[in-house]
This record gives C-alpha cells, sequence and structure tokens, in this order.
C-alpha cells in the first residue's frame, strides 16, 4: 500500500502515480495552473487512482465554467463506469460520494462529506481545500474558518503545507469578522512561504474589510512578485488593489488596472475574471462614471456563458455588465429564465435556493437601478441585505451588493434609512473615505449641512497619505 506526502494510505498502481497526485496538490494549494498538468500525469501513470480522478473532477466543478463543469462530470462518470467502488478504501470512496453530490449540484453535501472525512484525516489536504472552496461558494464563514481551524492541531510547522492551512484559516478567520487574528495568521503563512497567494490574499481581505486601504497598498506593492503572476488568484489580487485605489478616489488608476490586468491583453474570458471585471465597473456605475465601452466588452464575453443556471453569483455579474452596457433586454432574458429554472422545487440543488433567495432579488434589483427605479431598487435589496451571504462569494465581493441598496436609499430620498445603512458602515470601517463621502450625502439630503461638510472634510482628510491606511 501506497502513501500520500502526508502520510495517508492511497490506492495506487504504483509510487510514481502517487508522486505525481503529490505535485498536483502542491500546485492546488499555491493556486497555480501547473495542477491541471500535475493531475493529468497522475493519472497518465494511473487512470484509475480514486484520488487523482476525484481532484480532476473537483477541478473542473469548482470552475463554475459551464463547459469545464460538463466535461469534469463526462470523465468522473466514465472512472465510475470502470471501477469497482466498493473495493477503494474508505476515504476514497467518502471522496466519491463528495464529488457526486457536487454532479448533483448539492453543494452542501459535498461539504458535509469532506467535513466529515477531515474529521477522520485532518491531514487529507484535498478535502481541506475543497471543502474551503465550498463554503465560499457557500458564502459560510463560520465553516470557512472552523473546517481549516480544527484540522490545524494534526500539521506541524515543519509540514510543507502548514503554511498553506494557516492562509486558508486566515482567510476564514477574516470572513467571520477576526480581523486581528486574521492578520496576524495570514502574515505568519506568508512568512513561511512568500508564494502562498492564498496567504497573501487573506491578509488583503483583512486591511479592506478594516479600511487601511493605504496599508493594503504598500503591503501588496512590497510583495508584487509574490502575487502578480502564474496563480489562478493574480488577476484577482489586481481587483483588490484596484478596490484599494478607488477607496482613495484615485478612479484613473483603478481604471487602468483594469485595462492592464482585469481586461487586459492577457484576459482569459474566464469566470472568475469576469467576475472582478464587473463587481469594478458596477461600483464606478454606482458613481455615475460612464464606462460604456468596457462593459460592451465585457456583456459580450459573459453573454455565452449564460445559457444554463449554474451558479446564481455569477448570474448577478453577468446582469451587471448587460445594466451597465445598456442591454436591459439582455438582463431581463437572463432573469426570465433563472426565474423559469427557479419555478419547480429542486431541494437538493444548491444553486436553486440561492437563485430563489438572493440570486433574482439581486439580479432584478440591478436592472432596476439601471432604469433608475431606485425605491424598487431598495424594495427588492432590503429584506434580503443580512442573508446576501448564502449566494456564496466574500464579504468584499458582495459589497456591491450593500453599496447598490446604500445608493439606492440616498437616490430615492429614503434618508432615513440610508443614515441606518451609512452609520453601520462607519462603525464597522471608520477609516473609509467611501463611507464618509456617503454620510455626507446623507447629512445633505437631511438638511444637515454643517454635518456633510464636516463629513466629507474626514474623507477627504483619510484620502491622504498616512491617514487612511495607518497602522493601529
Amino acid at each position: 500500500m501506497h502513501a500520500d506526502e502526508h502520510g495517508l494510505p492511497v490506492s495506487a498502481a504504483g509510487a510514481t502515480a502517487v508522486r505525481h497526485y503529490d505535485d498536483a496538490i502542491h500546485e492546488l494549494l499555491h493556486f497555480r495552473a501547473a495542477v491541471d498538468e500535475r493531475t493529468a500525469a497522475a493519472l497518465a501513470e494511473d487512470p484509475d487512482l480514486p484520488l487523482a480522478n476525484a481532484l480532476s473532477a473537483y477541478l473542473g466543478l469548482l470552475t463554475t465554467e459551464p463547459a469545464e463543469t460538463r466535461n469534469a462530470g463526462e470523465r468522473f462518470r466514465a472512472y465510475l463506469r470502470r471501477t469497482d467502488i466498493s473495493r477503494l478504501l474508505p476515504r476514497e470512496r467518502a471522496h466519491v460520494e463528495a464529488v457526486g453530490a457536487l454532479l448533483r449540484g448539492d453543494l452542501l453535501t459535498g461539504g458535509a462529506v469532506l467535513a466529515r472525512i477531515t474529521e477522520e484525516h485532518p491531514r487529507d489536504a484535498l478535502a481541506l481545500i475543497v471543502g474551503h472552496q465550498i463554503d465560499f461558494f457557500t458564502g459560510d464563514a463560520r465553516s470557512l474558518r472552523d473546517r481549516v481551524g480544527g484540522a490545524l492541531t494534526a500539521w506541524h510547522e515543519d509540514d510543507r503545507h502548514h503554511g498553506h492551512l494557516l492562509g486558508m484559516y486566515a482567510f476564514g478567520l477574516e470572513e467571520a469578522g477576526h480581523y486581528d487574528r486574521a492578520e496576524d495568521v495570514g502574515l505568519r503563512a506568508v512568512e513561511l512561504n512568500a508564494k502562498d497567494v492564498w496567504g497573501i490574499h487573506a491578509v488583503v481581505h483583512t486591511y479592506e474589510m478594516q479600511g487601511r486601504f493605504q496599508r493594503g497598498v504598500r503591503y501588496l506593492d512590497d510583495r508584487l512578485a509574490d502575487w502578480s503572476s502564474g496563480t489562478f488568484l493574480n488577476v484577482h489580487t489586481w481587483w483588490h488593489y484596484a478596490l484599494y485605489a478607488l477607496e482613495a478616489g484615485d478612479t484613473p488608476r483603478a481604471l487602468a488596472i483594469y485595462d492592464a490586468a482585469l481586461r487586459g491583453p492577457g484576459a482569459t474570458d474566464t469566470v472568475m475574471e469576469m467576475l472582478d471585471a464587473s463587481a469594478l465597473l458596477w461600483r464606478l456605475l454606482l458613481e455615475d462614471s460612464d464606462q460604456t465601452e468596457r462593459w460592451a466588452s465585457l456583456a459580450d464575453a459573459w453573454a455565452p456563458k449564460m445559457a444554463e443556471p449554474l451558479y446564481a453569483f455569477n448570474d448577478t455579474h453577468a446582469v451587471m455588465a448587460y445594466v451597465g452596457s445598456g442591454r436591459f433586454a439582455e438582463a431581463e432574458r437572463l432573469i426570465a429564465s433563472r426565474e423559469e429554472y427557479a419555478a419547480p422545487a429542486r431541494p437538493e440543488v444548491t444553486n436553486h435556493r440561492m437563485t430563489t433567495r438572493v440570486g433574482l432579488p439581486v439580479c432584478r434589483a440591478l436592472l432596476a437601478f439601471g432604469r433608475r427605479d431606485y425605491a424598487r431598487v431598495v424594495d427588492l435589496l432590503y429584506p434580503i441585505r443580512h442573508r446576501v451571504n448564502d449566494f456564496g462569494g466574500s464579504h468584499a465581493q458582495r459589497d456591491a451588493v450593500q453599496k447598490t441598496l446604500l445608493e439606492a436609499a440616498i437616490r430615492a430620498g429614503r434618508f432615513d434609512l440610508a443614515r441606518v445603512l451609512v452609520s453601520e458602515r462607519i462603525n464597522v470601517r471608520p477609516r473609509s473615505p467611501f463611507n464618509w463621502l456617503k454620510q455626507g450625502s446623507v447629512s445633505e439630503g437631511l438638511g444637515e449641512r454643517a454635518a456633510a461638510a464636516a463629513a466629507r472634510a474626514r474623507a477627504a482628510e483619510l484620502a491622504l497619505p498616512g491617514k487612511g491606511g495607518e497602522d493601529r
């Protein structure tokens, strides 16, 4: 019997296949594209290697790309047809079960099966990272924190991947609101491995959630060579950089990042990259920045990916692009198709619940915002504002929805509600110039001119170097 590098038994034809599998996990933990190559090498050496087949399926399914998802399903079903599952090790059978749940669209069951694997085998890196991604897709902050946290004591500082687990844990801590602890753990992860882009990403999220945008820029600048190329996360991290620029009021810099990184010459038209592009341009749309040409190109890229319902979070970002480019009819057609999808009950399909509870209300609200029906935006978003996490993403990503609600409340003249919303924001992120600018708009709407001037002055002060991102 062979064992992987973390000491867990593996059903394999030989040690070479296991070595390729270990290398694939190593690349996955770095979020590098080489994971596909190393997985293929493992399967070339042993086409029936159970964990490599599971990994191949996970990689396709977690892209939320329609074609990749279909191909992953076909490959895995072909593996099942030639395999006697009863002969596999219990851990391997559990991974087969988890993949099966994901193929049925049941993310919650898939995540629960992976949690069971982690309980019994806390050193199963595949179960941990795939479970972590499922927690992200389902917006489960507690599990993002505790799935990895519950396994950490089984790992040691001299384990090659201990730092990567710390990076994952730091992100879970941040999403669960433990910002100081998240920063400490994330910095330690990157200290152990400078190329741990998930650890860097966790630290960047921490600074975003605290409004420490200048500190975030310095951190990214200092580590530019470690995160800016060669991984699945480099474009997303550039998106965070652009958010910092917007917070400082530097729209030209944010757009330069958009043109160079988010939709630059190397743009891949993958869903992951287009999500970031939509999310950045939508923030500019909320401030009446006309980006029609950029929106048009992005909407063209979204169109071929929207034929089937796969992930409601993607649907909302496609609608952003349609609305931003003035293609309201396409937004209407997408919403109508998702309404048709949502009509029959599908309790086992996680995306069905995401679509009905969050996806459709958000899509309708985005379209209403484009049509300047701000009262309807408020009516649609206010009832769901505390459950937007149900359709996945991070706090930073979902903030586009919260900002849409706030801006709609201001434009609809709902200043009492807007005051509540902006007060919530300021008391979580008191160093955010954006929050103080919105406080100025609310105070102006309430007829409090002196308070409005003071809020805008505070925003200008925080945007100055050394004010917004001071270390404290």
